[in-house]
């Protein structure tokens, strides 16, 4: 749970550091309330964090994510005289919200939608829009990358467990790599929600497959990896981002594979962040440390572009940035520049990075 005592949601840091100008304020747009409210309580604690460091005001807009809800959103950022705004739990307050902070120069860059209509909507309009999230797509293209650089020569399979995620992943997945002379040597559908999953272990060792991607829960890899052990089957098993998910009933085996969003608490450049709002209270999970990056973001922007007349938009396209997430950098698209995902071994206790092959 979020404690939010020692950290106000309005701060001006004493001492501002020499790279951000102290008078800069950052929208951050998160829910206040109703059923996203943990989820905004979250984007505010990062957010707060982050103003706290870099000696920059937040100013908080709730964020209803209501239809029709971007106008009144755009006209609050206005009013705050914000430089920037950041969070944007739902893509609802984006629509409608992007042509006013066109006209007032205020770039919005979320941490959460991944809708690709309203990124291609920008796009065409020149909305100054920016996304620190994962595309659609970005899944399967890590997916992909992972099985042609791991798996060059190994005998693979592609199993789903027929809800709409897993059977298009499994698709985007497979037609990727048949384009690429890669070939599964057996694929299908399995039922989810199983209490034993011997049936296609059993299938997939007829198949003569010793590599196996999951389009499904954790739970039923974890069942799967359990049930192929006791038949004294090798699987090597390789899952998605529902990778990450409550290690139970059934306890995922160790060398598990999983293509995630990482663990950001436990990256090198957070664990200073992530110590310290341990120490105020706030758990750095969920949306606590992306929202702290997209502040750092925002605040680095703004204040390159300062003085110099070169509209923050463009400092953000062509900038580099240095944040708890790692560095970040957008394509001329406004995407990430660099896949959020990443392939992780799991240990017995939490996912870790795995050491992929050049």
């Amino acid at each position: 749970m979020l404690a939010l005592r020692s950290l106000p949601f309005l701060i001006v840091a004493a001492i501002a550091l020499p790279a951000v100008a102290q008078a800069t304020s950052i929208g951050v747009v998160a829910p206040q309330s109703g059923p996203f409210a943990l989820l905004g309580e979250q984007m505010r604690a990062g957010a707060t964090a982050a103003a706290e460091d870099l000696g920059v005001e937040i100013r908080p807009i709730d964020e209803t994510c209501k239809a029709g809800s971007g106008e009144t959103i755009a006209r609050q950022l206005q009013e705050a005289g914000v430089a920037a705004a950041i969070g944007f739990l739902c893509s609802e307050s984006l629509d409608g919200s992007l042509p006013l902070l066109k006209e007032a120069g205020i770039p919005a860059i979320t941490i959460s939608v991944r809708w690709q209509v309203l990124m291609e909507d920008a796009l065409k309009h020149n909305w100054p829009f920016f996304r620190m999230a994962p595309t659609a797509d970005s899944e399967a293209e890590k997916l992909v990358d992972v099985i042609l650089r791991e798996w060059p020569d190994e005998a693979f399979a592609l199993i789903e467990d027929g809800t709409i995620h897993g059977r298009e992943l499994s698709e985007a997945i497979r037609n990727a790599l048949e384009e690429r002379g890669m070939k599964p040597v057996f694929t299908d559908t399995y039922r989810p929600g199983q209490e034993q999953q011997i049936a296609i272990v059993r299938r997939l060792a007829k198949a003569g497959a010793s590599h196996v991607f999951v389009g499904g829960d954790r739970n039923d890899v974890a069942i799967i990896a359990r049930d192929a052990a006791a038949e004294g089957i090798a699987l090597t098993l390789l899952g998605g981002d529902a990778m990450r998910a409550a290690d139970q009933p059934v306890p995922l085996a160790d060398g598990v594979l999983a293509v995630a969003l990482p663990n950001y608490a436990t990256l090198p450049e957070a664990s200073r962040v992530a110590a310290r709002l341990i120490e105020n209270g706030v758990a750095p999970e969920g949306y606590v440390l992306p929202a702290y990056a997209a502040a750092q973001v925002a605040a680095k922007a703004t204040a390159s572009a300062t003085g110099g007349g070169t509209p923050i938009a463009d400092i953000l396209t062509e900038g580099v940035f240095d944040t708890v997430t790692g560095k970040v950098a957008f394509t001329a698209g406004h995407e990430l520049k660099d896949n959020p995902y990443r392939l992780q071994q799991w240990n017995g206790d939490d996912f870790t990075p795995y050491a992929e092959s050049n």
